[in-house]
């Protein structure tokens, strides 16, 4: 059996794990790589089984313990070609680092890797759906404004899911940021809201998809009660109950349990 589990999710950092039977992978590493090594262990892992490191985007809070963790693992460095020469801009891979360029799909080990472009304001940002070794597919969806039809097309057929539920919208707008920062959270290449997320986990259930984490909450404009019952209350609409007919949890910022499919 695979797992997955989100060891860190928000605007403070990002960082999910994926346990195979080939071994370990991270999806980001945007916390220090002391903070990854002890998340890791409470949840019966540890940073040495991690044979690659996948990358989203290059904001602080999905790149921040990167070369940090890079060096101490030795694992591979996955990538778009655009993240991949950001990283290198900023000197954040190690010479002895082998660089997965992931344009489209890569294979490693029994485990099949694809990226998808997602819409956020950071050049090469992407999600990345994996097969893994016993034939289930998990999605990984954060940091994008809109669900575009690609978006919608690869995450489709997934046995689980990470998806963005950011914000609650009228949270956002009486909120204390800033007219810029509420205008780019709220555009096509912000972030997802609860309702947003709530319409795609619809379609989602619709497809067959029954574990769903929903994950990257903001602190400020969002609670886990509300993004829970939010995506909640559209399966319910439907005959669908949580714990019974799916399984849907809310990644916290840091300290989350293992989700197993």
């Amino acid at each position: 059996m695979s797992r997955i589990c989100p060891l860190f999710s928000g605007s403070t950092g990002n960082s999910t794990y994926i346990g195979t039977k080939y071994g370990g992978f991270l999806i980001d590493a945007g916390a220090s790589a002391k903070g990854i090594s002890a998340a890791l262990e409470r949840v019966g892992a540890n940073l040495d089984e991690i044979k690659v490191v996948a990358v989203t985007h290059t904001h602080d809070d999905h790149i921040k313990g990167i070369r940090a963790v890079l060096n101490k693992t030795g694992a591979c460095l996955l990538a778009t070609s655009e993240t991949a020469e950001q990283l290198s801009e900023k000197d954040l891979i190690p010479t002895k680092t082998q660089i997965i360029i992931c344009d489209n799909s890569v294979n490693i080990g029994d485990t099949e890797i694809k990226s998808f472009p997602t819409s956020h304001d950071s050049l090469g940002s992407c999600g990345y759906t994996i097969i893994l070794p016993d034939g289930k597919k998990f999605s990984l969806c954060t940091d994008t404004g809109i669900i575009t039809d690609e978006i919608a097309s690869q995450i489709a057929g997934s046995d689980a899911i990470l998806l963005e539920s950011n914000h609650d919208i009228e949270m956002l707008k009486k909120g204390p940021y800033p007219p810029f920062l509420k205008v780019r959270i709220m555009s096509d290449r912000g972030h997802i809201s609860n309702t947003a997320c709530a319409e795609q986990v619809q379609k989602l259930f619709g497809n067959g998809t029954t574990r769903f984490i929903l994950g990257h909450l903001s602190l400020n404009n969002n609670t886990p009660l509300l993004a829970q019952s939010t995506s909640e209350s559209v399966l319910m609409d439907i005959g669908a109950k949580n714990n019974k007919d799916y399984i849907l949890t809310v990644a916290k910022p840091k300290g989350n349990g293992v989700t197993v499919i």
